[in-house]
């Protein structure tokens, strides 16, 4: 089936057709006037940048690191008597549980830690035991950039 439309329409008198639009809202509202876009504003006008909301890794890794900072960090023990622990034990605070953003941040935390660090290490508690605490703040903040770059 094929179907022809007419293209040729008759022209629109446009002063009849703005008569028409004030017979029938005789007093229009006024209007704001536009603002301006672009450089004239100036630097003082200009929107706010959007508001970043971490994903649950970033979240959990991003917590666990404040906890490190607060509560202070161990090697060869879980819970330091006086309440610092390693890294494993600041990812089990932070996450509250052992849930997927536990399992995902343990993850990429052991990840960033081989690609700093070398490739045997199987666990986070071996490796946190074997380094300094600069070289073990180094992988955190460097596994917090990676999850707020992959936005997880």
């Amino acid at each position: 089936m094929t179907t022809r439309t007419n293209a040729h329409f008759a022209p629109v008198d446009q002063d009849l057709y703005a008569k028409a639009f004030q017979l029938l809202d005789p007093t229009p509202e006024p209007v704001a006037p536009a603002v301006p876009a672009g450089p004239a504003l100036g630097p003082a006008i200009l929107a706010a940048p959007p508001v970043h909301r971490p994903g649950a890794v970033e979240k959990t890794l991003t917590d666990a690191l404040a906890f490190l900072d607060t509560h202070g960090w161990a090697k060869h023990r879980l819970i330091h008597p006086e309440g610092a622990r390693c890294s494993i034990g600041a990812l089990r605070v932070a996450a509250g549980a052992r849930n997927a953003a536990y399992r995902d941040a343990g993850n990429l935390l052991l990840a960033e830690a081989r690609h700093q660090h070398g490739n045997r290490w199987e666990s986070i508690p071996s490796w946190n035991d074997s380094h300094t605490g600069a070289q073990v703040r180094s992988v955190w903040e460097a596994a917090i950039r990676r999850a707020r770059h992959a936005n997880i």
